[in-house]
């Protein structure tokens, strides 16, 4: 399930399955923390901000252990503790499969944490300022860069091997950054608990439901430049990105 060939009937799967189912650029000039080009988070993790059209972004991806009140978020589940969740919770990429991280802090220092949507339902998962992106948010991202068949190419970072992690598996085709969006490929945690492509592939969460079932999300591929919009269980965990209120 981790080869190149499954990454892509994977994400092929989970936009079948959302229609069946569910048929330029500077850095942030608001000096919220000392700091204009960057923000913190309630573990005190700095983050780089990146300005795109009228839209200002995390140029990283989210990486708290707690809400923006100070509960902690969970964390620590086994795969089948995973899969039965109905509250917030964040997981960590195993280290052990990333070569060269040895702990699970490297890997949140350099991928992030991967949240389940409920822990995006809360509302308080970004900075105070700063909120979960809505499918729409995403959209008009992605539209202000010449549409979602080009855009991830313009967004995803360049790092691709043989540079450390965190980086892309070659070919990581068509990334030029071009924003300084910087999207990195931390891969997901399954809705049974399996983590899974990591350094192939990025999913980021909306805010949006689709029902009750889902909710909508973006990803990036190593293989193209498109930024894809699918539905799939709020059981999965995703990287975040947070963006300023208006």
């Amino acid at each position: 399930m981790k080869t190149k060939e499954s990454l892509s009937f994977f994400v092929l799967a989970l936009f079948g399955a959302a229609i069946l189912v569910f048929s330029g650029c500077k850095k942030d000039d608001d000096d919220l923390n000392g700091d204009p080009d960057s923000v913190k988070d309630y573990d005190g993790n700095v983050y780089k901000t990146v300005t795109i059209g009228s839209q200002v972004w995390f140029a990283e991806n989210l990486r708290t252990t707690k809400y923006r009140n100070g509960d902690a978020i969970p964390t620590g589940h086994t795969k089948a503790g995973w899969a039965g969740l109905a509250t917030g919770a964040y997981a960590v990429y195993p280290h052990s499969e990333i070569d060269g991280f040895t702990s699970g802090a490297e890997v949140l220092q350099g991928y992030g944490a991967l949240y389940n949507w409920h822990a995006v339902k809360t509302g308080k998962l970004c900075p105070a300022g700063w909120r979960i992106p809505t499918d729409g948010d995403w959209t008009t991202l992605t539209d202000h860069i010449g549409g979602s068949g080009i855009a991830g190419g313009k967004l995803k970072s360049t790092r691709t091997t043989p540079v450390a992690h965190p980086r892309w598996e070659s070919p990581n085709l068509n990334a030029t950054d071009e924003y300084e969006f910087s999207a990195i490929p931390a891969g997901l945690i399954s809705n049974d608990g399996e983590p899974l492509f990591n350094g192939y592939a990025g999913y980021w969460w909306s805010s949006t439901e689709q029902e009750t079932i889902g909710a909508w999300y973006r990803a990036m591929i190593w293989e193209n430049g498109e930024v894809i919009r699918p539905v799939v269980d709020k059981k999965f965990g995703f990287s975040v990105r947070c963006i300023k209120e208006n």
